[in-house]
């Protein structure tokens, strides 16, 4: 199956190293050949743009353009469909664009994907939250914020729009005492009392760095 040519590696990005003796020219002719004519030859699409670099993959997009006059993306959509579309094109985007377009899909239609917003925003630098930020207006001429403010709600609203400002401390110092009294605040403020004290949760989370928030055990156990 077509499918199983695609070297994937859950839960990292950037995985596949730049293919020895690349040729971009080359590599942009064997796309032609693979959909010019009756068919598609989906093997030879996935055999090069599976095994080389999101660099690579953008260099062989623009000699495209240069060889043959055609947007490749054009081509590929007009040449393939169902979820070997969604892969193919997946793989032509950059990090950020690819984001963005998850981001957009977790919010649109019925219902949310929460695990996606919180395993992007979560997990991306300050920079790269604010890429996407910028490119998710560019690409759909409104905010993130406002496309998670009209989906989302109370708690889990605020702490997306937190993250969704790029401003979470980076660094790796880890001040015991205040891990400790952070961990104390989060215990008060949640499994303590009834409720929860939801400005607490958002100062401590949503700012504090993840080896920060992995030391700190409360006082009162």
């Amino acid at each position: 199956m077509v499918f199983s040519l695609i070297p994937v590696e859950v839960g990292q990005r950037g995985t596949v190293r730049e293919f020895p003796g690349f040729n971009s020219q080359e590599d942009a002719a064997k796309l032609r050949k693979a959909m010019k004519g009756l068919g598609t030859d989906e093997d030879a699409i996935i055999e090069v743009l599976a095994r080389r670099t999101i660099a690579q993959r953008q260099q062989i997009k623009a000699d495209f353009k240069t060889a043959y006059g055609r947007d490749l993306i054009s081509d590929l959509k007009s040449e393939i469909s169902g979820n070997f579309e969604q892969v193919v094109l997946g793989l032509m985007m950059t990090p950020v664009l690819y984001d963005v377009h998850e981001l957009k899909k977790a919010i649109k239609g019925a219902g949310t994907d929460e695990g996606c917003l919180i395993e992007i925003l979560a997990s991306r630098s300050n920079a790269e939250i604010r890429q996407i930020v910028t490119a998710y207006k560019k690409e759909y001429g409104k905010s993130l914020e406002d496309d998670i403010c009209g989906d989302t709600s109370a708690m889990f609203q605020r702490v997306l729009v937190s993250l969704a400002t790029g401003n979470r401390d980076e660094g790796n110092a880890v001040d015991e005492q205040r891990a400790k009294q952070d961990a104390q605040v989060l215990y008060e403020a949640g499994e303590k009392q009834w409720g929860t004290d939801e400005v607490a949760f958002l100062s401590v989370l949503c700012v504090r760095n993840p080896v920060h928030l992995r030391r700190g055990k409360p006082f009162t156990s």
